[in-house]
């Protein structure tokens, strides 16, 4: 079915909506959007909105907030849209920005298919499954709100993701939005040639969470990735507490005293699983 015979089955009043949110680039809208592109009530608006449901024109995401189902899908009742967009959207009017294994996936930084959605936000949200999707939630406090840029998601649609650095920092405080450290070394070697290491390092510092300066010492140190400054820099904020490398992992294995790390993950068992 082309884009004039679809339109044309849903009445002027339907179609005019359709053919402006397209327009205006909003694929996932509100009722209230509706309300301001139709001049209707409340109450007709979430009629119309109910008809474009029902005749799979658009779907139903959470309460007040649907999708249009893009042209080339014909009818089809159940339609997600970009993920991303949707991560956006789901956030609200707070700050946020895609972040941990969904940013990875941005930067192709992963190399297995990702299940969750994670967006670091400045206010505590719900979990919430969206068709069958899951999308995760991590409170980050609002002067932490750096290393984040634009990234085009669809054609006509921007989210905000943390930049590589700063991604590579999220995952290494909390590899448990990544897969576990394995996956944040994986990250951190394949994007090794294009790293900015004196930013990597200054947003370690900055964020100044023991764990992920230990962390991030210690990965820069056997990849041989750090000049010798740029380790010192780091290992300088070291305190005597220890810390897990990988706290997705059992708590055990030997202690590194110059890292003040309990490594539950061998260096030799993390550089072949980089190199393979």
């Amino acid at each position: 079915m082309n884009n004039n015979t679809k339109l044309k089955t849903l009445g002027p009043q339907a179609a005019y909506l359709v053919g402006m949110l397209h327009e205006k680039g909003k694929p996932v809208f509100s009722h209230a959007e509706v309300r301001d592109i139709t001049g209707l009530n409340p109450k007709s608006a979430r009629n119309l909105v109910a008809a474009l449901v029902k005749r799979g024109v658009a779907t139903r995401l959470k309460p007040g907030l649907f999708n249009l189902v893009p042209y080339e899908l014909g009818f089809e009742r159940e339609y997600l849209g970009n993920p991303y967009v949707l991560a956006r959207e789901l956030a609200g009017r707070q700050k946020y920005y895609i972040s941990h294994a969904s940013a990875m996936d941005i930067h192709q930084m992963v190399t297995q298919p990702q299940l969750k959605i994670f967006v670091s936000v400045a206010r505590s949200i719900r979990p919430r499954m969206v068709l069958g999707t899951e999308y995760y939630f991590v409170r980050c406090r609002p002067e932490l709100f750096f290393g984040i840029e634009k990234h085009w998601a669809t054609r006509t649609g921007s989210v905000l993701v943390s930049d590589p650095e700063r991604t590579i920092i999220d995952c290494l405080k909390l590899p448990q939005h990544c897969g576990g450290l394995s996956e944040a070394a994986k990250g951190l070697w394949i994007k090794k040639q294009e790293l900015d290491l004196d930013r990597l390092i200054g947003y370690a510092l900055e964020v100044d969470v023991g764990a992920v300066i230990r962390r991030l010492g210690f990965l820069l140190e056997i990849f041989q990735m750090a000049s010798d400054s740029q380790i010192s820099s780091l290992q300088q904020q070291v305190t005597k507490s220890y810390v897990l490398l990988d706290p997705v992992l059992p708590d055990e294995g030997r202690y590194l005293a110059r890292w003040r790390l309990r490594l539950n993950m061998e260096p030799d068992e993390l550089l072949a699983l980089v190199r393979t």
